[in-house]
């Protein structure tokens, strides 16, 4: 084991200083030492503070607490300390493009000479963030600005206030991602990385993980049951192509849901649900989470929760009323009922089985599942030699109401968080809109300097534009810095703060998935999962779609779903498992 030199007291700008030559560091490597060095160095109470901001997050994973600081207290609480000009706030973030770095350029000995000053570490501030994550009550938001004051009024330099900032808004944007970190861990401990991120995945917290790896405990690490870890994801394929991917391998095919996809923790009587991104959606599925309450099991489960009524696949918009609300009331449960389909086995008891191959890891979920009211496993066949079997599949997937298909390898383990060719999925859009954009907005992160968001609308009956929806995918970084060029000089008016209106001249294609009314846009209508197919500088704005296409699109949507839904539960339609 690596005792390592003697560990001193680090200050929150040694953590900083670390933070910026990483950020200022191109290659992985280079970035692994230099967070492995720093960890290194600390005491065990600044180890597992710092390793935990390092990935973003100033909680572990399993820590269901937030700081509910938002942008506005944190600016307030700078003003308090520092003293900022009107409007000069604004212009810095346009410059800088995240709040870290815009606030710490204003950094300078506190208005109020008399306030308490101390010296930050990673643990001192681990300390203010349990202080404000645990402020409830009357006159919270107030206290929560005063210990956010604490905390800006402590930092020395702009180097130690930007990174103070970056820590309380979860945005640390260096480069870093988890897996880095994790590798650092490895690499300050000599632990194999493996098994850092295996006890990771188990802990929920990267911080008692670092603590873990130094006193040579990561066996040690039992698996947290409520801890969300990240979703193994597909991959999509184009319909109808010669499906070349699928050639040299044994392949399962299931349906792909429209539902809301599920990672569910069951032990014993204590049952999670968690989204895709990873947060807490018991309360929205009361039903679920009874019915897995009484399987009496440990075992984490992957699936899709979709609606259904008389057994038949209702569109995802269904099961959005749940999910806006805290409480599910009981005429709610009733009008769309729901039902968890579950199609893989992460852990069962105290192990993971995630690097089982998939086939395996069905058998053992057939074994220890029993199908319920709420509850049911995915069918799933295997795929024919012949793949060009796979578009007369899609289209009965279809016709069960379901978007496509999913294919899954037999072999795959399950890799959290990754997004690779062990699963492919298959699925058409639903349609393409010709639009012109009328407002632009500047992007974040590497985009923070372009003009990347762009909200569009189409015509109506009169020739009014009506905007319909945003979206921010799908152009090259060239095209966004050519059109980036262009909207700055065709501006007619400011929206907010970081968006404008501008000439409604320029035409994008835009696809989606699914549409639907919304008040959110002026249209009536919004649609999901919307992505820019292409710049359309051939067609001028008089020709762009109008509200009636859109209403065309929704009623043959609506058409389909009907006729389609025909047959049963996407879940009951399959055929039964052959391997």
């Amino acid at each position: 084991m690596t005792t390592g030199p003697a560990l001193d007291e680090s200050t929150l700008r040694d953590f900083a200083q670390t933070c910026d030559a990483i950020a200022h560091t191109p290659g992985k490597i280079a970035k692994i030492a230099l967070v492995a060095d720093y960890l290194r160095s600390l005491d065990d109470a600044n180890l597992e503070a710092a390793t935990r901001y390092f990935t973003g997050n100033p909680f572990a994973a399993k820590d269901d607490r937030t700081l509910a600081l938002g942008g506005r207290t944190i600016v307030a609480a700078a003003e308090s300390v520092w003293g900022i000009p009107d409007g000069a706030l604004g212009l810095a973030y346009r410059e800088r493009g995240d709040l870290g770095a815009a606030l710490g350029g204003f950094v300078r000995p506190p208005v109020d000479l008399g306030l308490f000053r101390t010296i930050l570490t990673p643990a001192s501030l681990k300390t203010i963030l349990d202080a404000i994550a645990d402020t409830h009550g009357k006159a919270a938001a107030r206290k929560r600005q005063v210990l956010c004051e604490r905390i800006l009024a402590a930092c020395a330099d702009e180097l130690e206030a930007r990174y103070a900032i970056k820590i309380l808004t979860g945005d640390l944007r260096i480069g870093l991602r988890e897996g880095l970190v994790l590798d650092a861990i490895a690499a300050a401990f000599e632990r194999a990385p493996e098994v850092v991120r295996r006890a990771a995945m188990a802990a929920g917290d990267v911080g008692s993980v670092a603590l873990a790896a130094r006193a040579d405990g990561l066996d040690d690490v039992a698996i947290a049951y409520g801890t969300p870890i990240g979703f193994m994801l597909a991959s999509p394929i184009v319909f109808g192509s010669s499906y070349k991917e699928l050639e040299g391998a044994g392949w399962l095919v299931e349906d792909k849901y429209d539902g809301v996809r599920i990672q569910a923790h069951v032990d014993g009587d204590r049952v999670r649900l968690f989204s895709r991104t990873l947060n807490d959606v018991s309360r929205a599925f009361p039903e679920v989470v009874d019915a897995l309450r009484k399987t009496e099991r440990r075992a984490i489960y992957d699936g899709e929760i979709i609606a259904l009524r008389d057994d038949r696949v209702l569109p995802f918009r269904f099961l959005q009323a749940r999910l806006q609300r805290k409480d599910v009331a009981e005429e709610l449960l009733h009008e769309v009922p729901v039902r968890f389909v579950v199609f893989d086995l992460l852990a069962h008891d105290n192990a993971f089985v995630l690097d089982d191959p998939l086939a395996t890891r069905r058998g053992l979920l057939a074994e220890i599942l029993q199908p319920a009211a709420a509850l049911e496993i995915a069918p799933w066949t295997a795929l024919d030699a012949d793949p060009s079997s796979v578009n007369e599949r899609f289209e009965r997937a279809r016709e069960r109401g379901n978007e496509g298909l999913v294919l899954k390898r037999a072999d795959a383990p399950y890799v959290p968080g990754r997004r690779g060719k062990w699963w492919l999925k298959l699925k058409r859009e639903l349609s393409t809109l010709d639009v012109v954009v009328v407002g632009v907005e500047w992007g974040h992160g590497k985009r923070a300097k372009v003009l990347s968001d762009y909200t569009f609308a189409v015509r109506d009956a009169s020739g009014e534009l009506l905007t319909i929806g945003k979206a921010y995918s799908g152009l090259t970084d060239v095209e966004i810095a050519e059109m980036t060029t262009w909207f700055l000089d065709h501006r007619t008016g400011m929206l907010n703060r970081h968006a404008f209106a501008v000439e409604p001249t320029q035409v994008i294609e835009i696809a989606f998935d699914i549409l639907q009314p919304s008040t959110l846009h002026e249209s009536g209508y919004s649609l999901r999962f919307p992505r820019i197919v292409r710049l359309r500088p051939d067609k001028p704005a008089s020709e762009i779609d109008t509200l009636a296409r859109v209403e065309d699109i929704y009623r043959e949507m609506l058409e389909r779903e009907n006729v389609g839904g025909a047959a049963t539960s996407s879940a009951r339609s399959g055929a039964p498992a052959d391997v």
